[in-house]
């Protein structure tokens, strides 16, 4: 299988984690581009979906998915995304493409993450895929310098604002042994808006695509 084919076959398995007359929480990427693609074949069995970005947004109407204002819901019963990294606690880098803050938002407020990915996307420590960090535009500099004091080099996202109007400094070289205490840290610089580890809210459920077939994993 392609690895195209394997992101949609994760695609496909999340859709027995919908709960009818539910709104579903949406996430970002190619492999959430299959999502929803085979979400619309049972819109008539959700209320709609929260969005973690305006491109999402647009593929859910696209294919007449109401889409919801995250503030005027209380709690979403799942959340579906995909992962640049994941390794075995179910920690994640996400924001490849760019959408991480919202992602994070909407992730917060599910009561469960299915993450969806290929089994390239396993890791044993992240921090091979760079870390992408949302920062207030005149922060950057600062930013920069702060990340190099981590051990990491940032280089900014050329050509690329956020749904939010911020920038992107994807973060190399990091190395993440601690994935908790690195989000934590990466936070409190200030000028960042988040980074892209997903630790402190990781996946629930991983269902990881490969060669033979779908593996359906909870977290412990």
């Amino acid at each position: 299988m392609t690895q195209d084919e394997l992101k949609k076959a994760a695609a496909l398995a999340a859709l027995d984690y919908i709960i009818d007359g539910s709104i579903v929480g949406v996430g970002t990427g190619s492999t959430v581009n299959h999502f929803i693609d085979a979400l619309a074949g049972m819109r008539e069995r959700i209320l709609g979906a929260v969005s973690s970005s305006e491109a999402s947004s647009r593929r859910l109407v696209g294919h007449g998915i109401a889409v919801f204002d995250l503030n005027g819901i209380e709690s979403l019963p799942i959340y579906v995304d995909g992962a640049d990294e994941i390794d075995g606690s179910f920690a994640m880098i996400k924001g490849g493409g760019g959408a991480l803050t919202r992602e994070k938002i909407v992730a917060a407020v599910s009561e469960r993450f299915i993450c969806i990915c290929d089994a390239s996307k396993q890791v044993k420590e992240l921090g091979g895929f760079p870390l992408p960090v949302e920062v207030i535009p005149m922060a950057c500099g600062h930013v920069s310098r702060e990340l190099r004091r981590l051990g990491g080099e940032p280089r900014l996202r050329e050509g690329f604002v956020t749904d939010n109007g911020n920038l992107i400094l994807d973060v190399h070289g990091l190395r993440i042994s601690d994935p908790v205490a690195m989000e934590t840290h990466i936070n409190q610089i200030v000028g960042v808006v988040t980074n892209g580890l997903f630790a402190q809210r990781g996946a629930d459920v991983l269902l990881l695509a490969g060669a033979g077939g779908v593996e359906r994993l909870q977290a412990a």
